[in-house]
């Protein structure tokens, strides 16, 4: 009987580490630590308004007074829910790691000051360096197959229902709830942050699809 329940969880543990190498696992870490550093040195400092389930969560809250602590998890579950249909498990199981490392880095920054200058006076320019960190940030989390949070699992869903390109799925749900944060946001911040997803999109897309060429061997 103890010979079988060993075989079980032996079983149930490869499912579960199914896919999750320590090469993916640490581009993941990897992933989560460049994006996060971006936006709480970056976006928290300057206040570039971001679009997409946290800029919905932010209008839920202004209009309806709900706490982001009720939102936030109702409307990542929603995304995720609607992944898991379109996506499988195996990308629920990846965005677990992802997301818990997202949270985790997230924790370790706070415990710091701010360690890039503070670009409040320079809009422009926190919105083109803050959608470096996390356009490369989050691109390395979906090449690996996972989400850094709702925003990912739902663009990611719309890509796989729509066939449209990643960039263009997280562009129209940013561009949608930016649109909307314009009954209370001044029209300048907004612009600021249109620039910011616009760039975050195009390279999510295409660090998703980079590939490395090996150069081509010289006939000898």
């Amino acid at each position: 009987m103890s010979r079988n329940l060993k075989t079980t969880a032996a079983g149930l543990g490869r499912r579960l580490l199914d896919g999750l190498t320590a090469r993916r696992v640490g581009l993941i870490v990897l992933g989560a630590m460049i994006c996060t550093f971006g936006i709480h040195n970056i976006h928290q400092q300057t206040g570039i308004t971001e679009g997409g389930v946290m800029g919905l969560m932010l209008l839920i809250e202004h209009w309806l007074g709900v706490s982001p602590a009720f939102i936030t998890p109702v409307l990542d579950l929603t995304c995720y829910l609607l992944a898991f249909k379109y996506l499988g498990a195996r990308f629920i199981k990846i965005s677990v790691v992802s997301t818990l490392s997202v949270s985790l880095f997230y924790k370790l920054w706070e415990q710091f000051p701010p360690m890039l200058p503070d670009l409040s006076a320079h809009p422009l320019a926190a919105a083109l360096l803050g959608a470096v960190f996390v356009g490369v940030g989050v691109g390395i989390i979906v090449r690996q197959g996972g989400s850094s949070g709702g925003d990912d699992a739902l663009a990611l869903t719309i890509s796989q229902v729509t066939r449209w390109r990643l960039a263009r799925c997280y562009l129209f749900t940013d561009v949608v709830v930016l649109v909307l944060s314009l009954t209370y946001i001044p029209f300048r911040r907004i612009a600021f942050s249109l620039i910011t997803v616009t760039l975050s999109s195009f390279l999510i897309d295409r660090v998703q699809d980079f590939t490395f060429r090996r150069p081509a061997r010289e006939n000898q």
